[in-house]
């Protein structure tokens, strides 16, 4: 193994495991009964049993086992392609990944808390679906802006 592809399975795992404690914590938080309520957004414990927005909620307990299907390609595609810079993004990808995926085995579902509803109502939320939504959006600079990543 070269030492470039070493560095960027170090600095993805501890990334994953990073996410991945953070997110399953404040999660503990609302499973324990936590809330917060105000004029814009409040804090509450939903499950999706779905994906975004509850889709694909009627693969009801296959959604887990593919969404791990998913993110395993993922994992093998990052490290395939060599790219220290993809590190960090890929290990928010999949820590919230990984996240929410355990949520699944663990609660059933999704834990989602954060609803916003000022102006319109939008779909609840997690951390580690706005790591995920930051991670895409990195990696899509990445691909379009081939020069930000240094060989």
């Amino acid at each position: 193994m070269t030492n470039k592809i070493l560095r960027l399975i170090i600095i993805m795992f501890f990334t994953i495991v990073g996410i991945f404690i953070i997110d399953q914590n404040i999660k503990t938080l609302f499973v324990d009964g936590w809330r917060y309520y105000t004029d814009c957004i409040d804090l509450i414990l939903v499950y999706n049993k779905g994906v975004a927005f509850s889709m694909f909620s009627f693969l009801q307990e296959w959604l887990k086992y593919i969404q791990i299907l998913l993110v395993v390609g993922v994992l093998i595609y990052i490290i395939s392609l060599k790219q220290v810079c993809y590190a960090l993004p890929s290990g928010l990808l999949l820590g919230g990944a990984f996240s929410n995926i355990y949520d699944r085995f663990i609660h059933g579902g999704v834990v989602d808390m954060v609803y916003w509803h000022c102006g319109f109502d939008f779909a609840v939320f997690n951390f580690a679906d706005v790591m995920i939504d930051v991670a895409v959006v990195w990696i899509l600079i990445l691909n379009f802006k081939p020069k930000l990543c240094k060989s």
